[in-house]
């Protein structure tokens, strides 16, 4: 299975929407703002000619909601508060790409749009009718796979990108016995049972499309360009520790649940393997020396509650943990669940999957780890 064709978040603004679920990845951009501030004044204040008459500049795995633009709006805030701060000229035009895979909800990033040129024109003290020192903003949406080219050549100076990267091209081959039978079984991730080969080519399969990806970028970025990257991983060697698998580990428990009621063959659950990955900060930094086109200028690991960001929805909110760990979930893995299981599973299906966090947040409370990682592209 390729991500290309099942993998796309929620799309619309229904309660089972990614645009009404985002919370969590919300909290996540927010911890990486000071990483993407600090890259924005290191590519301006290395650059040796002054005013910047182009930015290129690339959000990959934008998806859709709020959170889309809200990145974008705090890059081009840090451009203008930067060239402020160094009394020059703001670059005269931002080349904003939005990127996603091609059944992302772009129309819902489109539907934003004038809202967002609106408070732009605020932000910076001007209407349609000033004469103003900001930069114009030309948003235009890049679908396609970010593990491989999307840009021209040394067309951008600065990348992107938050909870895309630990989502792999595809489900790695390898995760079947001779006959076709699932050697993962019960299971829908790495977890504490499962066979040492099914470590092997989720790690080997990780390798491959972050290689793929960093050495698209080298040729699409100016030299001198940064990356800010932030998705799911782990803070230990060990691929099984509960920090970077548990959820998955439940969501198996809830569809054999299903199973021992007969509503889910347990063939099925057998043959699905997800797409997805949490490197520790040593694989990326073995696979970037690799490559050999950037080099790490920082790096964070920030532990987060499963249940994080409930605290930026506005209005009253009656859900346990259970239930909102379960809502954010289904918002990402649901296309992917229901294009293997059937959608007639979904409700049940998450409604025992909540019960059995819940369980498991009221004896531990088990963390995410994010990585954060920022990265310069060589001279």
């Amino acid at each position: 299975m390729e991500t290309v064709e099942t993998l796309h978040m929620n799309k619309g603004v229904d309660e089972t929407s990614y645009a009404m679920n985002s919370f969590l990845q919300r909290k996540i951009i927010l911890l990486t703002n000071q990483a993407t501030k600090k890259a924005i004044v290191e590519i301006l204040c290395s650059t040796k000619r002054w005013p910047i008459m182009k930015m290129g500049i690339a959000d990959l795995g934008c998806s859709s909601g709020p959170n889309a633009l809200s990145v974008i709006s705090e890059i081009v805030e840090a451009i203008n508060e930067t060239s402020s701060m160094m009394n020059q000229t703001a670059p005269k035009e931002l080349m904003l790409y939005m990127n996603d895979l091609f059944t992302n909800d772009f129309n819902n990033i489109f539907a934003s749009l004038p809202s967002f040129h609106k408070k732009l024109r605020q932000d910076m003290g001007y209407n349609n009718h000033d004469n103003h020192n900001g930069s114009n903003c030309f948003v235009s949406a890049v679908p396609g796979t970010f593990y491989g080219r999307l840009f021209p050549t040394k067309s951008l100076h600065f990348v992107h990108s938050s909870s895309s990267l630990h989502w792999l091209s595809q489900v790695p081959r390898g995760l079947e016995d001779e006959r076709g039978k699932g050697l993962n079984k019960g299971k829908l991730y790495i977890s504490k049972s499962s066979p040492n080969c099914v470590l092997k080519a989720y790690s080997q399969q990780f390798k491959n499309d972050f290689s793929q990806f960093l050495e698209s970028r080298s040729q699409e970025m100016v030299h001198g360009g940064r990356m800010v990257l932030s998705f799911m991983g782990r803070e230990s060697m060990d691929p099984t520790s509960p920090n970077c698998c548990y959820q998955w580990e439940l969501l198996a428990q809830a569809l054999m649940t299903l199973v021992l009621e007969g509503l889910v063959e347990e063939e099925k659950v057998d043959s699905f393997n997800a797409p997805y990955y949490t490197p520790c900060f040593e694989e990326l930094k073995m696979e970037i020396e690799k490559e050999g086109s950037f080099m790490v200028d920082s790096h964070e690991a920030y532990e987060i509650d499963w249940d994080t960001g409930i605290e930026l929805q506005s209005g009253g909110d009656t859900m346990s943990s259970g239930e909102r760990v379960a809502k954010t979930l289904r918002a990402v893995v649901e296309s992917m669940l229901e294009y293997h299981f059937g959608s007639h599973i979904m409700d049940e299906l998450f409604q025992r999957y909540a019960k059995h966090v819940e369980d498991h947040l009221s004896k531990t409370r088990t963390k995410c780890i994010n990585l954060v990682i920022s990265l310069v592209k060589r001279q």
